[in-house]
């Protein structure tokens, strides 16, 4: 073992006390398991606590830990004090990411992985002692850490004075500027305005000039695909300029796992950019895809400042911190850094990572997601940009803004990797801040198209949208400053610029707000529940619960509830009519101030400066997206309350719920059919694009019914020009490489068998395992009956809606420790990408049929009814099947424990795949048998187990 870190486990003095008394010696390391604790004191010795022990020893003693409150949690403690490794991760390496658990942290260090719970509280141990001689070789190098590290230790910190230590503070040592190590804006370069770019040209992409560029990405160590030349030069037609209005050149490729799609589209597209000095935008549905073509431009842009200036990575706005809104936490610590505790330590924390990161993106980018879990969402998470509330230039941040250079980058990049749900946004709006809608596509991850149309163009008249409205409109009320309160900026704020001698704007600006006081206040689910409404809105949706208490079927299980819209319950049409009057003088004073912002940039367009002039554009665009279409589409939807629903439309009442608890009440309008809508506002005004996905048609057996099923799913049967069809099936052998086993005696109800299914599945694999299941329920309950027995057998057991970590991460732990399994649900099906060794198994607890609900009845009415259900299950299950072989060398096994799978199904696997009805002991073995490894039942005691 390397030389023991110098921690301190003093907590008390001033910083420099603290700093030059802390003691050299370590502290004690605790790891945490489902069956139990290690803790390894300073001197060597290993102990097994009871939780109870854990509590009193940690509260004399603080520990070093990873991730207390997962650490936390699996003690069954509500809280736990120690020295976590994370935090000082996060201090030394701001936005580099470590899946964190003892075994991420081993293998970020190329240390050996530890199995038993007492070598991971050593390798604990040594992380930290490399964590700290790598800060000591900053020694006044880094006045920022220094600064910080003196304020976060003033305010509590337990890194604190260990951390001024390692970087040389002491005796005779310069006063730190703890405000300067906060004001990190002032370390950001600013961004330049330029004059607009240049409509672009529409030279095509030859197919001949795709598989060239795709060849010169290769280099001479990549394996050979002729697949994914075939696929380049096909897809290349999507690159061409249309010939008729509303006529994109639109291309539907279903290219199987292994063809090398990512690249094989990137080699026209970027062609396309090159020759028509515009940028083209990629799209997909999971951040975890994003971060993959990202990896893949690098082949084509390997300089790192050239792909810096070529690549930008887009999403919503409120994925980015605002530094407006930490500018506000930081300053409200007002020097008092032994009083701010927890807030300073977050916020410090938070100060290295915005100068370290790329772009300021918080969800899905370098900001790693387990650090909202350790410092608290509203400290992190709850600093990005919210909905609609920029003030633009008015802003002292404007010119650093990370939002607005990623806009002004995208200008002028060749490569923009977004997310359906922004380009169908942007494109909603009819022109996007960018610039305007880019003429070419690339929709990765096509088979979401239709569930990211579905929820883009969805209208929700509920409380959650109608208290967001308010919030927006209004701001903060009543002077309380909690987590986040304080930085709403309503919508006067915006435009308190705008308001001198413009009566007739502050006036209708004064009418907006009385009006808005008539949306949801604070607590309204309190007194919905409660029975105790407060004003029109209110009302209404109190009377919208009563109606889906009085008919939803399972009303006290805890489930989301709904029930159809007809025939509504007493009161509840002259509720929806005073709402609509609510509605109506809240609109017409929205509409009076979009006419007077129009009006202002007509008349005062020469003494307008350009931030000026953006402002107000901005904030019309905000008040048609935020406040007036909704409103108008919200009256639509109280019209129809006792009439018959539009014939392209599904109305439903629902109380959704989550853990049991509501979460918001309303009624919900969703197109028929969302890719309708799709089609004539993403597709209609483009020039072309590219639809591609491993799994993008049916699989009946008849090709024109399974590219029909494509076209449906993705909105090319909306379009006047027939997309053409490209298909590239996988290289891989499907056959050799994997085994799909249905079992046949497991009763799906028992949760005991199916746990038991699973926990032996699990050890005959050793590890490598990915459960997904139907409902959270189930997955929470197998959890319980497994956890124990699979950490026995050394086998560390990770589960979404249990471990409290997002699931990116989550998935991200499950790559990197090659014998761990994951339960998850549709969230870590359809965002895993694990190729190698870490995914060998994948275990459906049952046939993923869909969800029965009030939209599925009227969809599965229109598409095909049962020949519906069978599409989307087979989708789900091909989805999940191709998760398993993503290279060459895989190997996988894919079990379905539900002896009902109709045969009829069976089309979802590749052909030539042999699907065996099995008991579960032949499952076992087969399992075993076929990924050749040693049974990890072995580490297991002879006895009892579990459950």
């Amino acid at each position: 073992m390397s030389e023991a870190p110098p921690l301190s486990t003093s907590s008390g003095g001033p910083a420099r006390d603290r700093a030059q008394d802390a003691p050299a010696g370590p502290p004690p390391a605790l790891v945490a398991g489902f069956k139990g604790a290690v803790w390894l004191t300073a001197e060597g010795e290993v102990k097994e606590p009871s939780a109870r022990q854990v509590a009193s020893w940690s509260s004399q003693t603080p520990p070093l830990l990873c991730h207390a409150p997962a650490t936390a949690r699996r003690l069954g403690l509500a809280a736990l004090p120690g020295f976590d490794l994370l935090e000082l991760y996060a201090f030394v390496r701001p936005a580099s990411f470590c899946a964190p658990t003892p075994r991420g942290l081993a293998r970020k260090y190329s240390l050996p992985e530890p199995i038993e719970l007492a070598d991971q509280a050593l390798v604990l141990l040594q992380v930290a002692d490399l964590l700290l001689k790598e800060l000591a070789t900053r020694k006044g190098k880094d006045r920022q850490a220094l600064d910080l590290a003196f304020a976060m230790a003033q305010a509590g910190w337990l890194w604190g004075p260990v951390v001024l230590r390692a970087l040389g503070y002491g005796p005779g040592s310069d006063q730190p500027n703890p405000r300067l190590g906060y004001e990190v804006w002032q370390r950001l370069g600013e961004w330049q305005e330029l004059a607009p770019p240049p409509p672009p040209d529409h030279h095509p992409v030859s197919a001949h000039a795709a598989r060239e560029r795709l060849a010169s990405l290769l280099d001479d160590s990549a394996e050979s695909r002729p697949e994914q030349a075939d696929y380049s030069g096909q897809v290349a037609a999507a690159f061409s300029a249309r010939h008729a209005e509303g006529a994109p050149n639109l291309v539907l490729a279903e290219a199987g796992t292994g063809v090398g799609k990512t690249l094989g589209y990137i080699a026209p597209a970027s062609l396309w950019a090159e020759l028509n000095q515009a940028p083209i935008w990629l799209s997909t549905y999971t951040r975890n895809l994003q971060r993959q073509i990202d990896d893949e431009l690098a082949k084509l842009y390997p300089q790192a400042k050239e792909k810096r200036q070529k690549v930008v990575i887009r999403k919503g706005r409120e994925n980015y911190l605002c530094l407006l809104n930490y500018a506000e936490s930081a300053r409200s610590l007002s020097g008092d850094w032994q009083g701010s505790g927890e807030r300073a330590v977050a916020l410090g924390l938070l100060a290295r990572w915005i100068e370290a990161s790329r772009d300021g993106d918080m969800v899905g980018g370098d900001f790693t997601g387990w650090l909202a879990d350790l410092l608290g969402r509203p400290r992190t998470l709850g600093l990005t940009d919210r909905r609609g509330e920029c003030i633009y230039s008015a802003c002292e941040f404007y010119k650093t803004c990370f939002i607005e250079k990623s806009v002004r980058r995208a200008k002028r990049a060749q490569i923009v990797v977004a997310n359906h749900a922004l380009v169908m946004i942007q494109a909603a709006l009819g022109a996007s801040e960018e610039g305007g809608l880019p003429p070419h596509y690339v929709f990765d991850e096509g088979h979401h198209l239709f569930d990211a149309a579905d929820s883009a163009f969805a209208c929700h008249l509920s409380g959650y949208e109608t208290r967001d409205l308010r919030r927006w409109l209004l701001g903060n009320e009543g002077g309380r400053r909690g987590a986040g309160a304080g930085r709403v900026k309503g919508l006067k704020r915006r435009l308190e610029d705008f308001l001198d001698g413009e009566d007739g704007l502050r006036a209708a600006l004064d009418q907006v707000l009385r009006a808005a006081r008539d949306l949801p206040a604070e607590n309204w689910h309190s007194r919905l529940s409660e029975g105790r409404p407060e004003g029109p809105c209110e009302t209404f949706l109190s009377l919208v619960r009563q109606q889906v208490f009085a008919r939803a079927q399972k009303a006290g299980e805890g489930y989301s509830l709904e029930c159809s819209l007809q025939p509504v319950i007493a009161g509840l049409p002259e509720a929806a009519q005073t709402l609509d009057r609510a509605l109506r003088d809240l609109l017409a004073p929205l509409q009076a101030v979009e006419t007077c912002l129009a009006r202002k940039l007509d008349q005062d367009a020469e003494e307008l400066d350009s931030d000026a002039r953006r402002r107000i554009e901005a904030t019309l665009r905000a008040l048609q997206r935020r406040a007036t279409t909704q409103i108008k589409a919200w009256k639509e939807m109280l019209a129809c309350l006792e009439k018959q629903t539009p014939a392209d439309y599904i109305d439903w009442l629902a109380v959704e719920r989550s853990e049991g608890r509501e979460v918001d009440i309303g009624y919900f309008r969703h197109h028929l059919d969302p890719t309708r809508a799709f089609a004539a506002t993403v597709l209609a005004p483009a020039q072309g694009a590219l639809v591609t996905s491993a799994t993008l048609t049916d699989r009946t057996g008849q090709r024109q019914q399974d590219w029909a099923a494509a076209k449906a799913r993705t909105g090319a049967c909306h379009l006047p020009l027939a997309a053409q069809e490209v298909s590239v099936p996988s290289p891989f052998d499907y056959a050799r490489q994997t085994r799909v086993l249905v079992v046949n005696d497991v009763r799906k109800d028992d949760l005991d068998q199916v746990a038991a299914a699973l926990r032996e599945l699990f050890l005959a694999a050793g590890g490598g395992g990915l459960g997904l299941f139907t409902a959270i329920s189930r997955l929470k309950a197998v959890h319980r009956r497994i956890a124990v027995a699979l950490e026995t057998a050394g086998i560390d057991l990770h589960a979404q809606h249990i471990d409290g970590i997002d699931v990116a991460t989550l998935v991200e732990i499950f790559r990197a420790e090659t014998h761990s399994c994951l339960l998850g649900t549709d969230a870590v099906r359809d965002g895993i990408d694990v190729p190698g060794d870490s995914l060998r198994l994948i275990v459906f607890d049952r046939v993923p049929w869909p969800r029965p609900d009030l939209r599925h009845k009227a969809r599965r009415a229109h598409f095909g009814k049962r020949h519906y259900d069978d599409m989307l299950t087979r989708f789900k299950l091909r989805q999940a099947y191709g998760r398993l072989i993503r290279r060459a060398d895989d190997r996988g096994v894919f079990v379905l424990l539900d002896p009902m799978m109709p045969s009829r199904l069976a089309t979802a696997f590749p052909e030539g795949v042999e699907i065996q009805r099995v008991g579960l002991a032949q499952a076992i073995a087969e399992t075993r048998d076929f990924l050749g490894r040693n049974p990890a039942q072995a580490r297991l005691a002879e006895g009892d187990l579990p459950f």
